[in-house]
């Protein structure tokens, strides 16, 4: 089991980025009840990760304990990011901008030029953390969220090709504290 994270200093902690398998889904779907009111399947999930060619789904370990998610969805120049959502046990301790910071590069490395995902308008810590990235308004789907009428804002993030973007990158991995460890040498 992994450290409490109250317990544990961010200089200290080491977070291995990994592929999403079939083996994480019940660690996934744990957090996923946590944090979504209408938490995705694991049929669902099952489901996008059979699309290998045109999805990219990672989850963040601790100690072997899986803390975190991200799924991104590839096509022609733009990725969307289709979910991402940290244990709120593990909240404040940069494990989503890990996953951003993986999967922005995952993007270009797939040939992506921009990058887009849906907010919960009410998600202010979300929005913040998406304007790091260089993500901007760009529109609101109207009761996007169905089971609380909730609208989505929804962000892009374009150029992120450039070396302008990628100087963006490095400076926000630059600010986190402790260990990133890609286990998939992706």
């Amino acid at each position: 089991m992994a450290a409490r994270p109250t317990e544990v200093r961010d200089d200290d902690v080491e977070v291995h980025l990994v592929p999403m398998r079939r083996r994480h889904l019940r660690s996934v779907l744990r957090i996923e009840a946590q944090v979504y009111p209408r938490p995705w399947s694991l049929a669902l999930f099952m489901s996008e990760l059979s699309l290998r060619a045109t999805r990219s789904y990672t989850v963040a370990r601790v100690d072997g304990v899986v803390v975190g998610y991200a799924g991104l969805m590839l096509t022609g120049e733009d990725a969307h990011v289709t979910t991402i959502a940290v244990d709120p046990a593990w909240h404040r301790h940069k494990i989503g901008t890990r996953l951003m910071l993986f999967m922005a590069r995952e993007s270009v490395r797939r040939g992506s030029r921009n990058l887009t995902l849906e907010v919960r308008v009410s998600n202010q810590p979300a929005q913040s953390l998406y304007h790091q990235f260089g993500f901007q308004p760009a529109g609101i789907r109207k009761n996007y969220y169905q089971e609380t009428n909730e609208d989505a804002l929804v962000m892009w993030a374009e150029a992120i090709d450039t070396p302008e973007y990628q100087a963006r990158l490095e400076e926000l991995a630059s600010r986190v504290r402790g260990g990133t460890v890609d286990d998939d040498g992706r």
